[in-house]
């Protein structure tokens, strides 16, 4: 295994951390309005991701900060053709904080309260819908010219397919984000979670066997290395078992279990993705040379370097994640004013 592929592994390991954590917080504020009926359960809910949503967007920083060390041309080309939507994904971010972190703090201002609200639901919403469009648009191809500068529009990003695939994301959020709320709420907010659980879980179903039939249709270079390695079809059979899987431990009570095979299909569904792409990073629709983990990537040096300073740096986050978990576990209340 050469270093490229390594820091293929490496990447991929590092989005399907992001996607899992802040997969729920994204889904909670997503749901805000809908968890949360009344100033108790609102509060309950910021509570519930308050002292974990920023350690979680760390691992979306280490992710593209190793896509710029390791792949450079793809991530110019990622971040300039999809410009637009960057900046979209970035402000609804920039209103997520705003909102967490002034919520509790406009408590005497019911209209500044509000907003913060607001800020908060729009802020988690666009991230949750715009990762998925990003994906689907890589999967089916982008238009370059030679030099892998993206030629196409930022309305040519929100074709059919790659809003199939922006919805497939956004539920796999919102699920994320209802397990997450059982296991950290009780009483009226945790049955809301319940109720909506099955209907994610329906939902996420029918869209995923929509997206791989569409995905035959428009974009089957996604099944070629699956054909050549049929092994690999163990991880999107890992989608559909985590979902059969979903009902059964709702109704058995088994929260914990539940959120672990709602997490469980979100690393198999980037899985299914990585494998599919793989060695390509991007996918072009002309004539232009596809971005892969070759053509795209810094020297040996650079790579081994970075390997280096991964192999320190990620232990410490997984302990630094693993400590804020323990020490904030237990259900959430309205009780605190912040955190």
């Amino acid at each position: 295994m050469d270093l490229n592929i390594i820091w293929f592994i490496v990447l991929g390991v590092l989005v399907i951390g992001y996607a899992v954590l802040d997969g729920f917080d994204l889904g909670v504020g997503s749901l805000f309005y809908i968890l949360g009926k009344t100033d108790k359960e609102k509060k309950t809910l910021i509570n519930a991701i308050g002292p974990v949503w920023d350690g979680n967007e760390v691992w979306l920083l280490t992710a593209g900060g190793a896509l710029f060390a390791a792949f450079p041309f793809v991530y110019a080309t990622v971040f300039s053709g999809f410009y637009l939507a960057m900046l979209l994904v970035l402000f609804g971010l920039i209103f997520r904080a705003v909102g967490i972190e002034y919520y509790f703090k406009t408590l005497d201002d019911p209209g500044m309260n509000k907003l913060m609200g607001k800020l908060f639901f729009i802020g988690s919403f666009l991230p949750a819908l715009l990762f998925g469009v990003a994906m689907g648009n890589l999967a089916v191809g982008i238009p370059m010219d030679s030099l892998g500068n993206y030629t196409g529009s930022f309305f040519g990003l929100l074709n059919p397919y790659a809003l199939l695939f922006g919805i497939i994301g956004l539920i796999s959020f919102l699920l994320q984000g209802v397990t997450y709320t059982i296991i950290k709420t009780e009483g009226i907010v945790q049955k809301r979670a319940i109720r909506l659980t099955n209907i994610f879980c329906v939902s996420m179903l029918i869209t995923w066997l929509i997206g791989t039939f569409t995905t035959q249709l428009f974009a089957s270079h996604m099944y070629t290395n699956f054909f050549n390695n049929p092994i690999w079809f163990i991880v999107p059979f890992l989608t559909l078992a985590s979902l059969l899987a979903i009902p059964i431990l709702l109704k058995m009570k088994y929260y914990g279990k539940l959120f672990i095979a709602s997490s469980l299909v979100i690393v198999s569904q980037v899985g299914t993705f990585a494998v599919a792409m793989f060695p390509n990073f991007v996918i072009s629709t002309n004539s232009a040379a596809n971005l892969t983990i070759y053509n795209a990537a810094s020297t040996d040096l650079t790579l081994k370097t970075m390997l280096i300073i991964a192999l320190i740096g990620m232990p410490i986050v997984l302990t630094y994640t693993i400590y804020v978990y323990y020490v904030f576990r237990g259900k959430a209340s309205s009780e605190r004013h912040g955190y």
